[in-house]
């Protein structure tokens, strides 16, 4: 395979990580703020937090999955 495809894969791996880290700390930083009494951010049920966090879970399960066809690929 061309080497722009495994460029490319590695780009979309490290953006799906990132994307997933950033839903997790989110949800831990709302946790953390509702524990405190710092609650900060209106209009924001926990339903939402609840889908980031759900979000951010399943970026990391599709950045394994692009990891996997990326080794594929070589």
């Amino acid at each position: 395979m061309p080497q722009i495809f495994k460029a490319l894969s590695s780009i979309t791996v490290w953006i799906l990580f990132i994307l997933g880290w950033a839903g997790v700390l989110a949800t831990i930083a709302y946790a953390v703020s509702i524990i405190n009494g710092l609650f900060v951010i209106p209009n924001v049920t926990s339903l939402m937090i609840g889908g980031v966090f759900v979000g951010g879970v399943a970026c990391f399960i599709l950045s394994v999955c692009a990891m996997k066809l990326r080794q594929t690929l070589e």
